[in-house]
Protein backbone atom coordinates (compact mmCIF):
# COMPACT_ATOMS: atom_id res chain seq x y z
CA UNK A 1 0.00 0.00 0.00
CA UNK A 2 2.92 2.34 0.63
CA UNK A 3 4.66 1.55 -2.66
CA UNK A 4 2.12 3.69 -4.47
CA UNK A 5 2.93 7.25 -3.48
CA UNK A 6 0.03 9.43 -4.49
CA UNK A 7 0.50 12.99 -5.72
CA UNK A 8 -2.32 15.29 -4.77
CA UNK A 9 -3.21 18.05 -7.26
CA UNK A 10 -4.17 20.68 -4.72
CA UNK A 11 -3.23 24.33 -4.44
CA UNK A 12 -1.46 23.63 -1.15
CA UNK A 13 0.28 20.52 -2.41
CA UNK A 14 3.76 19.85 -3.69
CA UNK A 15 5.20 22.03 -6.40
CA UNK A 16 4.73 19.60 -9.27
CA UNK A 17 7.47 19.55 -11.86
CA UNK A 18 5.22 20.49 -14.76
CA UNK A 19 8.26 21.93 -16.52
CA UNK A 20 10.39 18.84 -15.78
CA UNK A 21 12.40 20.92 -13.33
CA UNK A 22 15.56 19.08 -12.29
CA UNK A 23 15.85 19.28 -8.53
CA UNK A 24 15.93 17.45 -5.24
CA UNK A 25 12.73 16.80 -3.31
CA UNK A 26 11.65 19.58 -0.97
CA UNK A 27 13.26 18.39 2.24
CA UNK A 28 16.80 18.07 0.93
CA UNK A 29 19.03 21.07 1.33
CA UNK A 30 22.32 22.61 2.34
CA UNK A 31 23.44 21.84 5.91
CA UNK A 32 21.30 18.70 6.13
CA UNK A 33 22.15 15.42 7.86
CA UNK A 34 21.84 12.14 5.98
CA UNK A 35 21.71 8.80 7.77
CA UNK A 36 25.14 7.33 8.30
CA UNK A 37 26.43 3.78 7.85
CA UNK A 38 25.57 0.98 8.22
CA UNK A 39 22.28 2.28 6.80
CA UNK A 40 22.24 3.86 3.36
CA UNK A 41 20.76 7.28 2.74
CA UNK A 42 18.09 7.69 0.06
CA UNK A 43 18.11 10.71 -2.27
CA UNK A 44 15.32 11.56 -4.69
CA UNK A 45 13.98 14.38 -6.78
CA UNK A 46 12.40 15.42 -10.05
CA UNK A 47 13.45 15.53 -13.69
CA UNK A 48 12.42 14.82 -17.27
CA UNK A 49 11.19 11.30 -17.91
CA UNK A 50 13.78 8.92 -19.30
CA UNK A 51 16.77 11.09 -18.45
CA UNK A 52 19.65 9.73 -16.39
CA UNK A 53 20.71 11.28 -13.08
CA UNK A 54 24.03 10.65 -11.38
CA UNK A 55 24.89 11.62 -7.81
CA UNK A 56 28.31 11.93 -6.21
CA UNK A 57 29.30 12.69 -2.63
CA UNK A 58 32.51 14.68 -2.37
CA UNK A 59 34.59 16.23 0.36
CA UNK A 60 36.39 19.52 -0.04
CA UNK A 61 39.48 17.80 1.31
CA UNK A 62 39.33 15.14 -1.41
CA UNK A 63 40.55 15.58 -4.95
CA UNK A 64 38.30 12.84 -6.24
CA UNK A 65 34.82 11.77 -5.29
CA UNK A 66 33.08 8.80 -3.82
CA UNK A 67 31.60 6.20 -6.17
CA UNK A 68 29.02 7.65 -8.48
CA UNK A 69 25.45 6.38 -8.23
CA UNK A 70 22.99 6.74 -11.09
CA UNK A 71 19.31 6.21 -11.85
CA UNK A 72 16.78 7.02 -14.56
CA UNK A 73 13.85 9.36 -14.12
CA UNK A 74 10.56 7.49 -14.11
CA UNK A 75 7.19 9.22 -13.92
CA UNK A 76 9.02 12.47 -13.32
CA UNK A 77 10.91 11.15 -10.28
CA UNK A 78 14.46 9.88 -9.79
CA UNK A 79 15.68 8.01 -6.73
CA UNK A 80 19.15 6.90 -5.66
CA UNK A 81 20.31 4.92 -2.63
CA UNK A 82 23.85 5.88 -1.67
CA UNK A 83 26.50 3.48 -0.52
CA UNK A 84 26.98 3.56 3.27
CA UNK A 85 28.89 6.62 4.47
CA UNK A 86 30.54 6.80 7.88
CA UNK A 87 29.60 9.59 10.27
CA UNK A 88 31.24 12.90 9.53
CA UNK A 89 31.52 15.63 6.93
CA UNK A 90 31.02 18.17 5.58
CA UNK A 91 30.36 16.86 2.09
CA UNK A 92 28.93 18.20 -1.12
CA UNK A 93 26.21 16.07 -2.72
CA UNK A 94 26.12 16.78 -6.45
CA UNK A 95 23.31 15.63 -8.75
CA UNK A 96 23.90 15.82 -12.51
CA UNK A 97 21.32 15.37 -15.27
CA UNK A 98 23.44 13.61 -17.87
CA UNK A 99 23.29 14.81 -21.45
CA UNK A 100 21.45 17.95 -20.43
CA UNK A 101 22.34 21.62 -20.37
CA UNK A 102 20.76 21.89 -16.91
CA UNK A 103 23.42 22.82 -14.36
CA UNK A 104 24.25 20.36 -11.58
CA UNK A 105 22.26 20.67 -8.37
CA UNK A 106 24.52 20.74 -5.33
CA UNK A 107 23.81 20.35 -1.64
CA UNK A 108 26.63 21.83 0.42
CA UNK A 109 27.80 21.32 3.99
CA UNK A 110 26.06 17.95 4.25
CA UNK A 111 26.85 15.78 7.27
CA UNK A 112 26.30 12.07 7.83
CA UNK A 113 25.04 11.01 11.23
CA UNK A 114 21.82 9.81 12.86
CA UNK A 115 18.50 11.27 11.76
CA UNK A 116 15.67 11.43 14.33
CA UNK A 117 12.06 12.38 13.60
CA UNK A 118 10.23 14.39 16.29
CA UNK A 119 6.42 14.33 16.30
CA UNK A 120 3.38 15.06 18.42
CA UNK A 121 1.31 18.01 19.58
CA UNK A 122 1.93 21.27 21.48
CA UNK A 123 4.37 19.99 24.09
CA UNK A 124 6.59 18.86 21.22
CA UNK A 125 5.91 22.11 19.34
CA UNK A 126 6.86 24.03 22.51
CA UNK A 127 9.78 26.30 21.57
CA UNK A 128 13.15 26.62 23.31
CA UNK A 129 12.39 30.28 24.04
CA UNK A 130 9.62 29.09 26.40
CA UNK A 131 11.68 26.80 28.67
CA UNK A 132 13.29 27.55 32.01
CA UNK A 133 16.62 29.39 31.51
CA UNK A 134 15.72 29.99 27.87
CA UNK A 135 18.43 32.61 27.24
CA UNK A 136 21.16 30.31 28.54
CA UNK A 137 19.85 27.41 26.47
CA UNK A 138 19.74 29.50 23.29
CA UNK A 139 23.25 30.83 23.89
CA UNK A 140 24.60 27.26 23.76
CA UNK A 141 23.38 26.72 20.18
CA UNK A 142 26.65 27.70 18.38
CA UNK A 143 28.52 25.03 20.34
CA UNK A 144 26.48 22.34 18.59
CA UNK A 145 27.00 23.11 14.91
CA UNK A 146 26.85 19.38 14.09
CA UNK A 147 23.28 19.10 15.37
CA UNK A 148 21.18 20.23 12.41
CA UNK A 149 17.48 21.13 12.41
CA UNK A 150 14.60 20.94 9.93
CA UNK A 151 10.93 21.75 10.48
CA UNK A 152 7.98 20.73 8.32
CA UNK A 153 5.29 23.37 7.81
CA UNK A 154 1.75 22.88 9.09
CA UNK A 155 -0.24 21.36 6.25
CA UNK A 156 -3.20 19.02 5.88
CA UNK A 157 -4.27 16.79 3.03
CA UNK A 158 -7.11 14.38 2.38
CA UNK A 159 -4.79 12.18 0.31
CA UNK A 160 -1.20 11.01 0.94
CA UNK A 161 1.33 13.44 -0.52
CA UNK A 162 4.58 12.32 -2.07
CA UNK A 163 6.58 15.40 -1.02
CA UNK A 164 6.27 18.01 1.68
CA UNK A 165 4.31 21.03 0.47
CA UNK A 166 6.83 23.31 2.14
CA UNK A 167 9.26 23.66 5.03
CA UNK A 168 8.74 26.00 7.95
CA UNK A 169 12.50 25.83 8.54
CA UNK A 170 14.90 24.50 5.90
CA UNK A 171 17.89 22.50 7.11
CA UNK A 172 19.93 24.86 9.25
CA UNK A 173 22.95 25.13 11.49
CA UNK A 174 21.57 26.02 14.93
CA UNK A 175 21.80 29.58 16.21
CA UNK A 176 20.29 31.46 19.17
CA UNK A 177 17.99 33.26 16.75
CA UNK A 178 16.70 30.09 15.07
CA UNK A 179 16.07 28.40 18.41
CA UNK A 180 14.52 31.46 19.99
CA UNK A 181 11.49 31.84 17.79
CA UNK A 182 8.01 32.79 19.00
CA UNK A 183 6.08 30.41 21.27
CA UNK A 184 4.80 27.24 19.58
CA UNK A 185 5.84 28.46 16.13
CA UNK A 186 9.49 27.57 15.85
CA UNK A 187 11.80 24.67 16.53
CA UNK A 188 10.87 22.18 19.24
CA UNK A 189 12.62 22.48 22.61
CA UNK A 190 12.26 18.77 23.40
CA UNK A 191 13.54 17.79 19.95
CA UNK A 192 16.50 20.17 20.11
CA UNK A 193 17.50 19.24 23.66
CA UNK A 194 17.17 15.53 22.89
CA UNK A 195 19.46 15.93 19.88
CA UNK A 196 21.92 18.08 21.81
CA UNK A 197 22.17 15.64 24.72
CA UNK A 198 22.49 12.74 22.28
CA UNK A 199 25.29 14.48 20.40
CA UNK A 200 27.21 14.92 23.65
CA UNK A 201 27.19 11.13 24.01
CA UNK A 202 27.62 10.06 20.38
CA UNK A 203 30.17 12.65 19.30
CA UNK A 204 28.99 12.61 15.68
CA UNK A 205 26.31 14.54 13.75
CA UNK A 206 22.63 14.37 14.63
CA UNK A 207 19.84 15.48 12.30
CA UNK A 208 16.49 16.52 13.78
CA UNK A 209 13.31 16.58 11.68
CA UNK A 210 10.35 18.18 13.44
CA UNK A 211 6.84 17.40 12.19
CA UNK A 212 4.22 18.25 14.80
CA UNK A 213 1.05 20.28 15.31
CA UNK A 214 -0.34 21.57 18.61
CA UNK A 215 -3.69 20.34 19.87
CA UNK A 216 -3.94 17.31 17.57
CA UNK A 217 -5.05 13.74 18.35
CA UNK A 218 -3.24 10.57 17.37
CA UNK A 219 -5.91 9.83 14.75
CA UNK A 220 -4.72 12.74 12.58
CA UNK A 221 -1.20 11.26 12.52
CA UNK A 222 -2.32 7.71 11.70
CA UNK A 223 -2.87 6.11 8.32
CA UNK A 224 -6.32 4.79 7.37
CA UNK A 225 -4.91 1.26 7.62
CA UNK A 226 -3.77 1.83 11.21
CA UNK A 227 -7.09 3.40 12.20
CA UNK A 228 -8.99 0.49 10.68
CA UNK A 229 -7.15 -1.93 12.97
CA UNK A 230 -8.54 -0.05 15.98
CA UNK A 231 -12.06 0.46 14.67
CA UNK A 232 -11.49 4.15 14.09
CA UNK A 233 -11.80 4.32 10.32
CA UNK A 234 -15.16 6.11 10.43
CA UNK A 235 -14.61 9.85 10.71
CA UNK A 236 -16.62 11.39 13.53
CA UNK A 237 -17.85 14.95 13.61
CA UNK A 238 -15.48 16.78 15.94
CA UNK A 239 -17.20 18.70 18.71
CA UNK A 240 -15.30 21.93 19.29
CA UNK A 241 -15.49 21.27 23.02
CA UNK A 242 -12.90 18.54 22.49
CA UNK A 243 -10.41 21.21 21.47
CA UNK A 244 -10.51 22.93 24.84
CA UNK A 245 -8.73 21.04 27.59
CA UNK A 246 -8.90 22.68 31.05
CA UNK A 247 -5.57 24.32 31.81
CA UNK A 248 -5.04 25.44 28.22
CA UNK A 249 -5.00 29.18 27.75
CA UNK A 250 -7.88 30.28 25.48
CA UNK A 251 -5.64 32.31 23.17
CA UNK A 252 -3.83 29.13 22.18
CA UNK A 253 -7.02 27.92 20.52
CA UNK A 254 -7.50 30.93 18.30
CA UNK A 255 -8.21 29.84 14.75
CA UNK A 256 -10.60 27.12 15.91
CA UNK A 257 -11.52 26.08 12.36
CA UNK A 258 -7.85 25.38 11.58
CA UNK A 259 -7.60 23.12 14.63
CA UNK A 260 -10.76 21.29 13.67
CA UNK A 261 -9.39 20.59 10.19
CA UNK A 262 -6.21 19.20 11.75
CA UNK A 263 -8.30 16.78 13.85
CA UNK A 264 -9.60 14.87 10.85
CA UNK A 265 -8.47 11.29 10.44
CA UNK A 266 -5.11 10.88 8.68
CA UNK A 267 -4.81 14.47 7.39
CA UNK A 268 -1.45 15.03 9.11
CA UNK A 269 -0.22 11.56 8.25
CA UNK A 270 -1.00 12.40 4.63
CA UNK A 271 0.66 15.83 4.57
CA UNK A 272 3.42 15.74 7.21
CA UNK A 273 4.53 12.09 7.63
CA UNK A 274 3.81 10.27 4.37
CA UNK A 275 6.07 12.66 2.39
CA UNK A 276 8.99 11.69 4.63
CA UNK A 277 8.75 7.93 4.12
CA UNK A 278 11.59 7.78 1.57
CA UNK A 279 13.93 9.23 4.18
CA UNK A 280 16.30 6.89 6.01
CA UNK A 281 15.99 7.58 9.73
CA UNK A 282 17.50 6.20 12.92
CA UNK A 283 14.39 6.58 15.08
CA UNK A 284 11.58 8.80 16.32
CA UNK A 285 10.53 10.57 19.50
CA UNK A 286 6.93 11.54 20.25
CA UNK A 287 5.16 13.85 22.71
CA UNK A 288 1.39 13.70 22.32
CA UNK A 289 -1.70 12.46 24.12
CA UNK A 290 -3.28 15.40 25.88
CA UNK A 291 -5.90 15.79 23.14
CA UNK A 292 -6.84 12.13 23.43
CA UNK A 293 -7.71 12.48 27.11
CA UNK A 294 -11.06 13.75 25.81
CA UNK A 295 -11.25 12.07 22.40
CA UNK A 296 -11.29 8.30 21.84
CA UNK A 297 -9.51 7.82 25.16
CA UNK A 298 -10.64 4.20 25.43
CA UNK A 299 -9.04 3.44 22.03
CA UNK A 300 -5.60 4.93 22.74
CA UNK A 301 -4.12 1.66 24.03
CA UNK A 302 -4.74 0.40 20.48
CA UNK A 303 -4.32 3.53 18.36
CA UNK A 304 -0.94 4.62 19.73
CA UNK A 305 0.94 1.27 19.56
CA UNK A 306 -0.66 0.60 16.18
CA UNK A 307 0.50 3.97 14.88
CA UNK A 308 4.06 3.07 15.93
CA UNK A 309 3.86 -0.28 14.14
CA UNK A 310 2.44 1.38 11.05
CA UNK A 311 5.09 4.13 10.93
CA UNK A 312 7.79 1.50 11.24
CA UNK A 313 6.45 -0.60 8.38
CA UNK A 314 5.91 2.47 6.20
CA UNK A 315 9.37 3.99 6.73
CA UNK A 316 11.03 0.61 6.21
CA UNK A 317 9.23 0.11 2.91
CA UNK A 318 9.50 3.72 1.79
CA UNK A 319 13.27 3.78 2.34
CA UNK A 320 13.78 0.55 0.42
CA UNK A 321 14.59 -1.33 3.60
CA UNK A 322 17.17 1.15 4.89
CA UNK A 323 15.16 2.36 7.89
CA UNK A 324 14.90 -0.52 10.35
CA UNK A 325 11.51 -2.29 10.43
CA UNK A 326 11.53 -1.92 14.21
CA UNK A 327 13.30 1.42 14.48
CA UNK A 328 13.52 2.77 18.06
CA UNK A 329 10.56 4.89 19.11
CA UNK A 330 10.68 7.04 22.24
CA UNK A 331 7.75 8.87 23.78
CA UNK A 332 6.91 11.13 26.69
CA UNK A 333 4.30 9.92 29.15
CA UNK A 334 2.16 13.04 29.51
CA UNK A 335 2.71 15.36 32.45
CA UNK A 336 -0.06 17.12 34.38
CA UNK A 337 -2.89 19.53 33.76
CA UNK A 338 -5.32 20.47 36.56
CA UNK A 339 -4.40 20.31 40.24
CA UNK A 340 -6.99 18.43 42.35
CA UNK A 341 -8.80 17.20 39.24
CA UNK A 342 -10.89 14.07 39.80
CA UNK A 343 -11.01 13.26 36.09
CA UNK A 344 -9.44 9.99 35.02
CA UNK A 345 -8.49 11.33 31.61
CA UNK A 346 -4.81 11.95 32.29
CA UNK A 347 -4.06 8.84 34.40
CA UNK A 348 -5.90 6.60 31.93
CA UNK A 349 -4.10 8.14 28.97
CA UNK A 350 -0.74 7.56 30.67
CA UNK A 351 -1.70 3.92 31.19
CA UNK A 352 -2.90 3.53 27.60
CA UNK A 353 0.37 5.05 26.32
CA UNK A 354 2.09 1.89 27.57
CA UNK A 355 -0.53 -0.47 26.07
CA UNK A 356 -1.62 -0.99 29.69
CA UNK A 357 1.69 -2.48 30.84
CA UNK A 358 2.80 0.61 32.75
CA UNK A 359 6.36 0.57 31.39
CA UNK A 360 8.24 0.52 28.09
CA UNK A 361 9.57 -1.38 26.29
CA UNK A 362 7.03 -4.12 26.84
CA UNK A 363 5.76 -7.20 24.95
CA UNK A 364 3.30 -5.09 22.92
CA UNK A 365 5.64 -2.14 22.33
CA UNK A 366 9.08 -3.57 21.65
CA UNK A 367 12.11 -1.37 21.04
CA UNK A 368 10.37 1.63 22.60
CA UNK A 369 11.43 3.87 25.49
CA UNK A 370 9.45 6.24 27.69
CA UNK A 371 10.20 9.44 29.58
CA UNK A 372 7.94 9.76 32.63
CA UNK A 373 6.95 13.41 33.19
CA UNK A 374 4.19 13.34 35.82
CA UNK A 375 6.62 14.74 38.43
CA UNK A 376 7.28 17.92 36.40
CA UNK A 377 4.08 19.96 36.97
CA UNK A 378 4.10 23.70 36.42
CA UNK A 379 1.01 25.63 37.48
CA UNK A 380 2.83 28.93 36.89
CA UNK A 381 3.56 28.27 33.22
CA UNK A 382 2.64 31.35 31.17
CA UNK A 383 1.24 28.96 28.56
CA UNK A 384 -1.05 27.08 30.90
CA UNK A 385 -0.35 24.22 33.29
CA UNK A 386 -0.74 21.71 30.47
CA UNK A 387 2.52 23.15 29.03
CA UNK A 388 5.19 22.79 31.76
CA UNK A 389 8.41 24.67 31.18
CA UNK A 390 10.90 22.01 32.29
CA UNK A 391 11.65 20.43 28.94
CA UNK A 392 15.28 19.77 29.91
CA UNK A 393 14.39 16.85 32.20
CA UNK A 394 11.94 15.50 29.63
CA UNK A 395 14.60 15.49 26.91
CA UNK A 396 17.26 14.08 29.23
CA UNK A 397 15.03 11.17 30.21
CA UNK A 398 14.32 10.51 26.53
CA UNK A 399 18.06 10.54 25.87
CA UNK A 400 18.64 7.93 28.57
CA UNK A 401 16.10 5.71 26.85
CA UNK A 402 17.68 6.23 23.45
CA UNK A 403 21.12 5.39 24.80
CA UNK A 404 19.87 2.13 26.30
CA UNK A 405 17.36 1.01 23.67
CA UNK A 406 18.47 2.58 20.38
CA UNK A 407 22.21 2.38 20.97
CA UNK A 408 22.47 -0.58 23.35
CA UNK A 409 24.64 1.28 25.82
CA UNK A 410 25.20 -0.95 28.85
CA UNK A 411 24.68 0.27 32.38
CA UNK A 412 22.36 3.15 31.44
CA UNK A 413 19.37 3.33 33.78
CA UNK A 414 16.40 4.69 31.85
CA UNK A 415 13.33 3.30 33.62
CA UNK A 416 11.93 4.28 36.98
CA UNK A 417 11.05 1.56 39.54
CA UNK A 418 8.14 -0.74 38.73
CA UNK A 419 6.58 -3.47 40.89
CA UNK A 420 7.97 -6.96 40.55
CA UNK A 421 5.48 -8.43 42.98
CA UNK A 422 2.56 -7.30 45.15
CA UNK A 423 1.53 -9.34 48.20
CA UNK A 424 -1.41 -8.84 50.53
CA UNK A 425 -0.35 -9.86 54.03
CA UNK A 426 -2.84 -9.19 56.80
CA UNK A 427 -3.57 -5.47 57.00
CA UNK A 428 -0.83 -4.45 54.58
CA UNK A 429 0.37 -4.81 51.03
CA UNK A 430 4.05 -5.37 50.28
CA UNK A 431 5.19 -3.91 46.94
CA UNK A 432 8.55 -5.25 45.80
CA UNK A 433 10.21 -3.18 43.06
CA UNK A 434 12.50 -4.26 40.25
CA UNK A 435 15.30 -1.98 41.45
CA UNK A 436 16.43 -0.11 44.59
CA UNK A 437 14.13 2.77 45.47
CA UNK A 438 14.19 6.09 47.24
CA UNK A 439 10.93 6.55 49.15
CA UNK A 440 9.15 9.51 50.71
CA UNK A 441 6.18 8.46 52.87
CA UNK A 442 2.78 9.33 51.45
CA UNK A 443 -0.77 9.21 52.75
CA UNK A 444 -2.57 9.15 49.43
CA UNK A 445 -0.37 8.32 46.41
CA UNK A 446 -1.08 4.60 46.90
CA UNK A 447 -4.74 3.61 46.80
CA UNK A 448 -6.59 0.34 47.28
CA UNK A 449 -9.81 -0.77 45.65
CA UNK A 450 -12.27 -1.95 48.29
CA UNK A 451 -15.19 -4.11 47.11
CA UNK A 452 -17.98 -6.12 48.73
CA UNK A 453 -17.01 -9.18 46.69
CA UNK A 454 -14.17 -10.45 44.56
CA UNK A 455 -14.45 -8.52 41.30
CA UNK A 456 -12.38 -6.32 38.95
CA UNK A 457 -11.94 -2.64 39.74
CA UNK A 458 -12.29 0.42 37.54
CA UNK A 459 -12.55 4.18 37.90
CA UNK A 460 -16.02 4.03 39.43
CA UNK A 461 -14.96 1.56 42.12
CA UNK A 462 -14.40 2.56 45.73
CA UNK A 463 -10.76 3.62 46.07
CA UNK A 464 -9.29 4.41 49.48
CA UNK A 465 -5.90 5.90 50.44
CA UNK A 466 -3.29 3.34 51.47
CA UNK A 467 -0.68 5.21 53.59
CA UNK A 468 2.90 3.98 53.56
CA UNK A 469 3.87 2.06 56.70
CA UNK A 470 7.51 1.21 56.10
CA UNK A 471 9.97 0.73 53.28
CA UNK A 472 13.36 -0.71 52.48
CA UNK A 473 15.90 -0.96 49.70
CA UNK A 474 13.45 -2.51 47.22
CA UNK A 475 10.04 -2.49 48.85
CA UNK A 476 7.22 -0.30 50.10
CA UNK A 477 4.61 -1.50 52.59
CA UNK A 478 1.20 0.22 52.59
CA UNK A 479 -1.75 -0.11 54.93
CA UNK A 480 -5.09 -1.60 53.87
CA UNK A 481 -6.72 -1.25 57.28
CA UNK A 482 -9.34 1.21 55.99
CA UNK A 483 -10.88 -1.50 53.81
CA UNK A 484 -13.38 -3.50 55.88
CA UNK A 485 -14.32 -5.85 53.06
CA UNK A 486 -12.31 -7.19 50.08
CA UNK A 487 -9.09 -5.61 48.80
CA UNK A 488 -9.46 -6.04 45.04
CA UNK A 489 -6.87 -3.69 43.54
CA UNK A 490 -3.96 -1.35 44.04
CA UNK A 491 -2.87 1.74 42.15
CA UNK A 492 -0.15 4.39 42.42
CA UNK A 493 -0.01 8.04 41.33
CA UNK A 494 -3.40 7.61 39.69
CA UNK A 495 -4.47 11.21 39.29
CA UNK A 496 -4.01 14.13 36.94
CA UNK A 497 -1.56 15.88 39.31
CA UNK A 498 -0.19 13.20 41.67
CA UNK A 499 2.75 15.10 43.19
CA UNK A 500 4.63 18.36 43.24
CA UNK A 501 7.77 19.18 41.25
CA UNK A 502 10.24 16.28 41.53
CA UNK A 503 8.53 15.26 44.76
CA UNK A 504 6.71 12.02 43.98
CA UNK A 505 6.89 9.32 46.68
CA UNK A 506 8.91 6.71 44.75
CA UNK A 507 12.06 7.26 42.69
CA UNK A 508 15.07 5.28 41.63
CA UNK A 509 17.72 5.04 44.35
CA UNK A 510 19.58 8.08 42.98
CA UNK A 511 16.25 9.98 42.74
CA UNK A 512 16.86 10.57 39.05
CA UNK A 513 13.84 8.72 37.64
CA UNK A 514 10.30 8.68 39.02
CA UNK A 515 8.30 5.48 39.32
CA UNK A 516 5.60 5.46 36.64
CA UNK A 517 1.95 5.16 37.66
CA UNK A 518 0.31 1.75 37.73
CA UNK A 519 -3.02 0.08 38.45
CA UNK A 520 -3.36 -3.61 39.34
CA UNK A 521 -6.48 -5.74 39.60
CA UNK A 522 -6.35 -8.63 42.05
CA UNK A 523 -9.09 -10.29 40.02
CA UNK A 524 -8.69 -9.21 36.40
CA UNK A 525 -11.49 -9.19 33.90
CA UNK A 526 -12.40 -12.76 32.85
Amino acid sequence: MYTRLVLCFLSVAVRLNTADEFRFASYYGDHMVLQKAPERAVLWGYGANGSKVSVTVTSGEEQGSRAEKAAYVQNGVWRITLDPVQAGGPYDVIAVLQGSADPPVTLTDVLFGDVWLCGGQSNMAYTLSQVFNASDEQALAPEYKHVRIFMAALEVSNEPLMDLPRAALAWSVPSPELLGGPAFTHFSAVCWLFGRYLYQVLGYPVGLVESCWGGTPVEAWSSPQALHKCGLEKQEEVDSSYLYIPGTLPHLLEGMSQFMVAWKNSVLWNAMIHPLLNMTIKGAVWYQGESNTRYHLDKYSCSFPTMIDDWRAAFHLGSGGQTAPDFPFGFVQISTNVRSSRSEGFPLLRWHQTAEYGFAPNPRMKNTFMAVALDLPDDKSPWGSIHPRDKQDVAYRLTLGARAVAYGEKGVSFQGPFPDSVQLIGDSINITYNQPVSVTPTKSAFEICCTEEKKPCNGSSKWLPAPTMQWGERYVQVSVSRCESVVSGLRYAWSDWPCEFKACPVYSADRGLPAPPFTLNRWPQP
